[in-house]
């Protein structure tokens, strides 16, 4: 019996381990924070010339805490609206795996070392940091039951990770930074919009309507055309030689075009169907082109402009 009970032991350790890592990689969305993470290293890398592998760790660590801590305190704010809808209902915390309090501390300890961590880095880079939590948290997460108008506020939040990457790198933020959050900035609507689009009915089950004319109709898709243009148009604009630091070639611009014309024809197959499976091919294009513009922009600044 005794050698059972060790033999047992050892086992449900493992398992109460793997519990809790689910647990923590769903509260802190970990598929959502990597992607976040990403965008800031991208922003770091087309900052510098020579990267520091340090700053990097400190820019990843920091990065995951802080997006890790908004996902969290969200889904304290939305634990009641969550139990609704189907995509959500099996969140920790409507499922009963965890408690509000605990959630609560694991918010305020990501917090902590988010904020400690990228201070390390520099100033700005932590104020940035906290903003984007502030903002998420406070003003983002309880306006998407009472206005279409959050996705416009989220989408601040949402795009400082690509330029805090170079605001880590820089300790700067000008035109350059600025260039980079706008980038990410206008790309969120038709992102979200998609997103809205595809889950309409499961939103209407909690009161969300992330749609900007609550309707699936073609205003809302000529919406998404419009932001979709915006977002090309800003993609390129280092083109022009007035984003200071900020520089992109003829043949990366060329390749960045096609990847928005890429999204651009989704956009409009969207308005065209009206379909919720178009409205999940755009979501996916979407997913596909911010990533690749991100990389493009990276290999440009190492291979062209060094």
């Amino acid at each position: 019996m005794a050698t059972s009970l060790y033999k047992s032991h050892p086992k449900s350790i493992v398992n109460i381990i793997k519990q809790v890592l689910k647990i923590f990689l769903e509260l802190t969305k970990a598929r959502l924070a990597i992607s976040v993470v990403f965008s800031s290293i991208a922003g770091y890398l087309i900052a510098v010339d020579n990267y520091d592998i340090y700053i990097i760790f400190l820019l990843v660590l920091g990065g995951y805490c802080m997006v890790g801590a908004s996902n969290s305190f969200n889904q304290i704010i939305e634990r009641d609206i969550d139990a609704l809808m189907d995509r959500t209902k099996n969140r920790p915390i409507p499922a009963g795996d965890v408690s509000v309090s605990s959630v609560f501390i694991l918010s305020i300890i990501l917090t902590l070392i988010g904020t400690i961590v990228l201070y390390k880095i520099n100033p700005k880079t932590a104020l940035f940091g906290a903003i984007s939590i502030f903002i998420y948290t406070c003003l983002y997460t309880p306006l998407k039951t009472k206005t279409p108008l959050s996705v416009f506020v989220g989408a601040f939040p949402g795009a400082i990770p690509f330029m805090l990457g170079w605001v880590a790198a820089t300790n700067n933020f000008g035109i350059e930074a600025g260039t980079l959050f706008a980038i990410q900035f206008f790309w969120q609507f038709p992102h979200f919009w998609a997103l809205g689009w595809m889950l309409h009915h499961d939103y209407k089950k909690a009161g969300i309507n992330m749609l900007p004319t609550k309707r699936k109709d073609k205003a809302t898709a000529l919406q998404i055309i419009l932001y979709t243009i915006w977002m090309i148009m800003i993609c390129l604009l280092p083109l022009s030689g007035l984003t200071g630091d900020l520089k992109l070639s003829i043949f990366s611009a060329l390749v960045i075009g096609l990847i928005g014309l890429s999204m651009l024809y989704y956009s409009i197959n969207l308005y065209n169907k009206m379909s919720t499976d178009a409205a999940k091919k755009l979501f996916k294009a979407s997913v596909f082109c911010l990533t690749m513009v991100q990389i493009v922009y990276v290999i440009d600044n190492i291979y062209i402009w060094n």
